[in-house]
């Protein structure tokens, strides 16, 4: 685990050290859990919005976007459930000071239990080979059977404290449990109290006048009550969806892991609305279709799985999280709910507007249900960061750091590289970048080696450098390298955009989704 953590510090070092990612107002000491993308981190993050508004928006004829404020009417918040609802249960360490949400401190305790049978299967199949069983193991191994017991126990326990609101009973099984502060490593532990995640402001021209807003917490609502005027705008049949982007704010106390938990942050979120009955047939189908998106970016199955909820939020009747495996493990990348009618009924309930469907094959109004899709961006940046990062040993015994990242979510394509800055060559790598500048982004590079050169854009992730030599004022060609493979071959100047263009586009991505 200490090794997957200096992973991720040196990730966290190459994001600044590249441009892709800053601490904010890092020149007045930076601002907790708040994060700039730098030049890098910005194209790559466009890239990531792009595949998402695309797989949606376009390869769907039933789903459309819109964008909504974040200033938002406040009884919105008070129909949606968030002025009295949206807290964490946190709990304070006398010793360290320190502040933990409770239930992120039993989650990683039911993990270390995880951790400790993985361990013993780890052992066993090392030890009988071939001829290792990890079913018959896992289902027969003492110390396996003890701690899975013990697993067991703490979940239901736990699930059980968090649905019916329990905060003693939280405390109780941090002190059962004996979970330390991992700052102080005493078990000094505070009561569990509830702390809303809204950040509140004033609109308004005078203090007497002001009305209390709030920066919006999520996304999704600015959907829903916009729900009839897309409906009607767009003609809209359900089943039917609408798609956005955007920030949201959540004044987070336990804020970690670098742009992982922040405080502001961006989401893309889709709500589905159909037809009230066939919600969790609609919800399966998102589960496949959301994961089929995910895995085809090509990280691997092996590295992504759903999570249950154990706490289903007030208005869910199903929810699971996709989970990618982070340097510090398994964490929620998406969110998938069917939110039932909730929503849009409480919004009919405080607006006093009618916001039922008339559904003209069975003649009958209803309140729509929704299915959400719910995934941050800067999550998902994050993830892409961590399984693109390497330093990889080469033959000749020299290290190089490469961002292995899919083509078509680097922040540049092609970077265009004179053998040397004289001699016609920058003329002609310029005249190069300048025809292919319109299909695709590419940069150009002329400073130091060009070892050092490829190890730079090894270290941004650009798949494919050109390198412009004398040769190629006489023959038109110029030499391809592949980031990954590191292969070099020559090519023709006119053949480059054929080349390259079909690999690196977002339309090559979705051509691989059903």
């Amino acid at each position: 685990m200490a090794q997957q953590e200096d992973v991720f510090k040196k990730i966290i070092s190459h994001c600044k050290e590249y441009g892709f990612v800053f601490p904010s107002s890092e020149i007045y000491d930076g601002l907790g859990a708040v994060y700039d993308y730098g030049q890098n981190g910005v194209m790559m993050k466009n890239n990531i919005k792009d595949y998402w508004w695309k797989s949606m928006v376009l390869l769907h004829d039933n789903i459309v976007g819109i964008d909504s404020c974040i200033f938002m009417h406040p009884t919105i918040w008070k129909a949606s459930g968030h002025v009295d609802a949206f807290n964490d249960p946190l709990i304070d360490n006398r010793d360290s000071k320190k502040r933990y949400r409770a239930d992120v401190l039993i989650e990683d305790q039911l993990a270390k239990y995880d951790e400790k049978i993985q361990k013993e299967v780890d052992k066993a199949a090392k030890r009988f080979g071939n001829a290792f069983n990890e079913e018959q193991f896992r289902t027969t191994n003492a110390r396996v059977l003890e701690n899975q017991a013990k697993r067991d126990a703490l979940h239901q326990r736990f699930s059980k404290a968090l649905n019916d609101n329990n905060l003693d009973e939280l405390k109780q099984i941090i002190l059962d449990e004996e979970i330390v502060c991992p700052i102080s490593g005493t078990r000094n532990w505070t009561d569990v109290r509830q702390f809303n995640l809204m950040f509140a402001t004033e609109m308004g021209a005078s203090a007497d006048a002001a009305m209390k807003i709030y920066l919006r917490p999520e996304t999704a609502q600015g959907i829903f009550v916009n729900y009839l005027n897309v409906q009607k705008t767009g003609n809209m049949k359900i089943p039917f969806g609408i798609a956005q982007i955007g920030k949201a704010f959540r004044n987070e106390i336990v804020a970690r892991q670098f742009i992982f938990r922040m405080r502001e942050f961006e989401q893309m979120e889709m709500q589905f609305f159909v037809k009230p009955g066939t919600e969790l047939e609609w919800f399966a189908k998102w589960k496949e279709t959301r994961m089929a998106w995910h895995q085809n970016l090509g990280f691997g199955a092996e590295n992504y799985r759903f999570h249950d909820h154990d706490k289903l939020a007030h208005y869910a009747n199903a929810a699971t999280d996709v989970e990618f495996h982070m340097p510090f493990g398994f964490k929620e990348v998406e969110g998938i709910h069917s939110r039932t009618n909730f929503d849009l009924s409480q919004h009919e309930k405080y607006s006093g507007k009618q916001i039922k469907y008339f559904d003209p094959e069975t003649n009958e109004s209803y309140v729509p249900y929704v299915i959400e899709t719910s995934i941050g961006v800067d999550r998902m940046f994050l993830s892409v960061m961590c399984h693109s990062y390497e330093e990889e040993q080469l033959e000749n015994g020299e290290t190089r750091v490469v961002l292995h990242l899919p083509a078509a979510l680097a922040p540049t394509k092609l970077c265009v590289m004179p053998l040397v800055k004289k001699n016609g060559l920058p003329e002609k790598a310029r005249e190069i970048m300048d025809n292919l500048k319109f299909h695709f982004n590419v940069s150009y590079d002329e400073k130091g080696s060009i070892g050092k050169r490829y190890r730079k854009q090894d270290a941004v992730g650009t798949p494919y450098c050109v390198t412009v030599d004398f040769d190629s004022l006489e023959d038109g060609c110029v030499t391809l390298r592949d980031r990954d493979t590191m292969e070099q071959q020559r090519v023709k100047i006119e053949d480059l955009r054929a080349l390259i263009e079909d690999k690196v586009s977002i339309t090559s991505l979705l051509k691989n989704l059903k």
